[in-house]
């Protein structure tokens, strides 16, 4: 009875923490749906640039404030934290609509994105009520909260619009309010419902907790969470103008195409914890990363035309053309067929198509020797990165990703069971700034290249290296205890028998 009461309270804790993380995802999200809103609509006059640091400041405070939010939930326990958080985040969104400049609305979006942090301090909170067996399963349903970016990308463009009908240039200032309400009721319950734990040994000053940031495992799990979450916090925004200069779709499928990819990511976590905890963070990690190369490879294929050199015409005899027509050549009175262009119809092939042709670079009267090019060869391969097979495997990869979150977050109870919210904070902040630097990084290879698909070879090279490292750093540990192994039983082997 005891235990069976002990999981219902912790089932308790674990909904609580995913419907506040969901709440604080949403809200994290907002700028990008209300940002834009406001430019378009005219009501504010911000340029490109600073649009995009009202995108992104949100997400950089809430990636790098991850550690600390950690280190205090590891110390006090996530019940008031989590609460604190809530309710103090809250404020800057009751202000939004006063805010009249760039500059207010840059700093109220400083403060409401510590709604970012909520992830490391959901991770300390969840993991110490379930038992080692159960944490993968219970830290992948928490992190189905992703979802609440699906929400935000869903209702809010319709609550701005009806909000506006009667008054656009104030209409919009009943969403923040209502985003701050639902932190406030969130924060409330959690104050009265959730029951306060922290790990045992929690007597640890700040330079104590820190030590376990000394070990490199704990930057190679944030390597692969900058891959996994941070990418695809990145591609949540960058896959919709990717859809729309590439394949010229509109605002709404573009965005409809974007939501296909984030929110099947954000439910499969659940799943993914369970791998991880059927079969292991470890195989699960091989096979994500393993997964995104492929994809990654397959999806860094661009849209293209390629005009190269095909098989020409050459002489098989010494002589002079006696004529040039527009499908041969004649020498003498031997004729060489001369290959027509013929147009290439084929739109949105699956597979790259080809056509080759022949054009003569030969005159008549012309005296020609033996193996001198008539014609010269011209082939043209199309490929059009058929939009369909692309948004599959953009789905896929996000479905990985998803799977991926949960594996990573499976590993740090296991290899640091006193330091979850540390490590996770860190492993978090890691995460959240490949959200931020993501774009970032995307939009200078688009300027340097010129080609969309240069975002998925970075992903390609990083899923390379991350995979690379994992495998190099568990033979390495393969080796140390086979090796450890080794020596103890030549140990044994060197004590005497007596009888």
């Amino acid at each position: 009875m005891k235990t069976t009461n002990s999981l219902s309270q912790s089932h308790k804790i674990l909904f609580l923490n995913t419907l506040a993380f969901t709440v604080c995802f949403a809200c994290w999200t907002l700028n990008g749906v209300l940002v834009t809103f406001l430019v378009d609509n005219g009501i504010f006059h911000w340029s490109v640039v600073q649009v995009g640091w009202l995108l992104g400041i949100p997400i950089l405070t809430g990636s790098i404030m991850r550690l600390p939010i950690g280190i205090l939930t590891d110390k006090f326990g996530g019940k008031y934290v989590f609460s604190l958080l809530l309710l103090l985040s809250s404020i800057p969104l009751f202000l939004l609509p006063y805010a009249d400049s760039f500059f207010m609305f840059a700093l109220l979006s400083f403060f409401f994105g510590m709604v970012g942090t909520s992830f490391a301090v959901g991770i300390g909170y969840t993991s110490i009520w379930y038992p080692k067996e159960w944490q993968g399963r219970a830290l992948g349903i928490f992190g189905m909260g992703n979802a609440g970016a699906a929400i935000t990308t869903f209702l809010a463009p319709s609550l701005l619009n009806h909000f506006s009908i009667e008054d656009l240039q104030n209409g919009w200032k009943i969403l923040p309010v209502i985003y701050a309400v639902s932190l406030v009721v969130i924060g409330i319950a959690f104050l009265i419902f959730t029951q306060n734990k922290k790990p045992e040994n929690n007597t640890k000053t700040v330079s104590q907790m820190l030590v376990p940031l000394k070990s490199a495992r704990v930057w190679r799990f944030g390597a692969y969470y900058f891959l996994v979450f941070g990418c695809f916090v990145a591609y949540s925004q960058w896959l919709l103008p990717n859809f729309m200069n590439v394949y010229q779709t509109s605002l709404v499928m573009g965005g409809l195409f974007a939501t296909m990819f984030s929110l099947p990511s954000g439910v499969i976590r659940a799943f993914g914890g369970y791998l991880s905890d059927k079969f292991g963070a470890r195989k699960v990690m091989y096979w994500v990363l393993g997964s995104s190369v492929i994809l990654s490879a397959l999806l860094a294929i661009p849209k293209m035309e390629i005009t190269t050199t095909g098989p020409g015409v050459l002489a098989t005899k010494k002589g002079t053309i006696t004529a040039v027509t527009n499908d041969k050549i004649k020498i003498g009175e031997t004729d060489f067929a001369v290959a027509q262009k013929k147009e290439n119809n084929a739109e949105n092939a699956i597979f790259p198509t080809s056509t080759s042709w022949q054009q003569v670079v030969v005159a008549e009267n012309q005296a020609v020797k033996k193996k001198e090019l008539l014609a010269k060869g011209i082939t043209v391969i199309k490929f059009d990165a058929n939009m369909w097979v692309f948004l599959v495997l953009v789905i896929l990869i996000g479905i990985s990703w998803g799977i991926g979150k949960a594996a990573v977050y499976k590993h740090i109870p296991e290899y640091f069971p006193n330091e979850v919210g540390v490590v996770g904070g860190m492993v978090g902040m890691i995460g959240g700034l490949g959200g931020f630097f993501g774009p970032i990084i995307f939009g200078y290879l688009l300027t340097a290249t010129g080609i969309w698909s240069s975002s998925w070879i970075f992903i390609l090279l990083f899923s390379t290296g991350c995979l690379v490292w994992m495998h190099y750093a568990i033979t390495k540990s393969v080796s140390k205890k086979q090796a450890k192994t080794v020596k103890t039983i030549e140990k044994q082997q060197l004590v005497p028998v007596t009888n």
